[in-house]
């Protein structure tokens, strides 16, 4: 059996989105110009929880898109046979909109890479940012995220897995190895 260690729970993860949204607001005064976005799949439960975060504290209800990224990845005939490609929904065109890019776990930056090339098909925005739950850097592209929910220092050898309660039945980051 693999070797895991439970990160952080709950309580941690809630705080750190609730964080994350507050920086978000704090960064863009005008929120009626902001589009979230969620990168398929936990990245769009994080954008919802960022988002409706975003609403309560200020009574604006930012537009949530989901982007699916498969089939702009570079890699993704070696990661499946078959491609599982999900819905794309961008509510609103993105043309010159302030865009804040969510996902849950930033690594060697592709996803992102992959996600910013997506998202050009829907508008050019007038900023991208990049909000993800664990950077846990070893990074292969110059990607960086502007909001980060927790860092976490792991090998190349290790998994960081974000588990979500809408997909997972519970919040937990849990690092494992190979």
């Amino acid at each position: 059996m693999k070797k895991q260690a439970i990160v952080c729970g709950e309580s941690e993860i809630k705080k750190a989105v609730g964080d994350m949204a507050d920086e978000i607001i704090n960064d863009f005064n005008v929120v009626g110009n902001l589009v979230i976005v969620g990168i398929h799949t936990r990245g769009v439960f994080l954008a919802r929880r960022i988002q409706r975060r975003i609403q309560l504290r200020t009574g604006v209800d930012v537009p949530v898109g989901t982007l699916d990224i498969t089939l702009y990845r570079d890699d993704w005939t070696k990661l499946h046979g078959y491609p599982i490609v999900r819905s794309t929904h961008i509510p609103v065109p993105l043309d010159n909109r302030d865009v804040v890019l969510i996902d849950d776990v930033l690594f060697t930056g592709r996803t992102v890479r992959s996600a910013l090339d997506a998202l050009v098909d829907f508008g050019r925005p007038q900023l991208v940012h990049l909000a993800v739950l664990v950077d846990r850097g070893h990074r292969e592209l110059p990607i960086c995220a502007q909001y980060t929910g927790f860092t976490i220092k792991t090998t190349r050898n290790q998994h960081v897995h974000v588990f979500l309660k809408e997909v997972d039945g519970v919040d937990q980051v849990v690092i494992a190895e190979s």
